[in-house]
């Protein structure tokens, strides 16, 4: 065939051979180097490939069910930084079903997976103590932020205790942060903040999802805090209620801290502190004991019946702060608009954002500058 093709045609189809050879090659690159682009979430188990996150904070979800008809990924709640409903996922021919949402907010989002309706956890991804029990979480990262990661710098250590409490009949356990310099210097005694848990979820959130223990391990490097002890304990003290948690804290929780860690045991040297029901506590139980506490704070607190004239009496900080985006920040606002018509000094964090653990993140951060000063 070849012997009849001019030679201008066979050096024509030649070169369109290698264009298309070279197209192909390119391709390939492209493709090869988009799929290195995605990186596995940094909350997926040991070794797990998926949930993937894209350059641009697409997120690509992959799981095997090869007898379902349907499934689905569901953000949990209506704010989440997912998405607001949920992404119906394609199966391929082996099984695998996937689906690739619009960018993501960066950040600690819950989330499930909807197998035939059925809700259960993504087996890729880690999960997290949230929605009152353990659900998918995934962490977008922020290329923009890097405080809450964990950095080469000295760290302090999370502890866990468990006591036998007689006010709810039942063993606690209790988180608590010590940081790194603790165990060197035997003699320094350490301020305290109690931090508190939103709803759903437990003493594990501070430093699973709000990574508490970075965020101050790494504003003690570059000296911008004071060293304290962090106490997160759970804020449903019988069952699922968080009825007789007042007690609990100063009957029980307080003296059980005192008596185990060098603390400082006077009003001065102690904070309470929780995000959203959390919020709520410490802002109650912050203002009717102020012989305990001399710090108070409510992130994107979710308070009852608050009186501004209730904290007229002097406090070492008074801080609150909620994200713009959140459903408690009309009710927010009205805290701090009361606070300084009463005349109250406070400090009043306003940003964007939901509600949501990255702005809670973002108020710790602040916080822990601001504490024991």
């Amino acid at each position: 065939c070849l012997l009849i093709i001019s030679p201008w045609r066979l050096f024509n189809c030649t070169c369109q051979g290698r264009y298309n050879l070279g197209m192909r090659l390119i391709l390939t690159s492209l493709l090869q180097v988009a799929i290195l682009a995605q990186t596995p979430a940094p909350s997926n188990i040991r070794g797990g490939e998926y949930p993937t996150i894209h350059p641009d904070l697409r997120v690509t979800f992959r799981i095997l069910a090869p007898t379902a008809t349907s499934v689905a990924v569901e953000p949990r709640g209506g704010d989440s930084g997912l998405g607001p409903t949920p992404y119906p996922m394609v199966k391929d021919d082996k099984g695998n079903w996937s689906v690739t949402t619009s960018p993501v907010r960066p950040g600690f989002h819950y989330y499930e997976i909807l197998v035939d309706g059925v809700r259960t956890t993504d087996p890729g991804s880690e999960t997290f103590f949230g929605w009152g029990k353990q659900t998918s979480g995934i962490e977008v990262p922020d290329p923009n932020l890097t405080f809450y990661n964990h950095q080469e710098v000295p760290h302090g250590e999370v502890r866990t205790l468990w006591s036998s409490s007689k006010l709810a009949d039942a063993p606690r356990r209790v988180l608590v942060y010590t940081p790194p310099d603790y165990d060197r210097n035997l003699t320094r005694r350490y301020p305290v903040l109690y931090l508190q848990h939103g709803a759903g979820e437990s003493e594990r959130g501070w430093t699973a999802q709000g990574r508490a223990n970075f965020i101050l391990d790494n504003l003690l490097a570059i000296n911008k805090a004071q060293p304290f002890l962090i106490v997160m304990d759970n804020g449903y003290a019988i069952g699922r209620s968080n009825e007789g948690f007042e007690q609990i804290v100063t009957q029980e929780l307080i003296p059980f801290i005192d008596a185990r860690f060098r603390t400082q045991t006077n009003a001065r040297g102690r904070a309470l502190a929780g995000l959203s029901m959390g919020g709520g506590q410490a802002l109650s139980i912050g203002v009717k004991h102020p012989e305990l506490f001399g710090s108070v704070a409510g992130l994107s607190a979710a308070a009852r019946d608050f009186d501004a004239s209730k904290f007229k009496r002097p406090f070492r900080l008074l801080w609150i702060g909620c994200g713009t985006e959140d459903r408690l920040f009309a009710a927010s606002q009205k805290m701090h608009e009361a606070l300084t018509a009463e005349k109250v000094p406070h400090e009043w964090w306003e940003g964007k954002g939901a509600h949501e653990w990255q702005v809670w993140r973002k108020h710790f951060y602040d916080l822990a500058q601001k504490l024991f000063r």
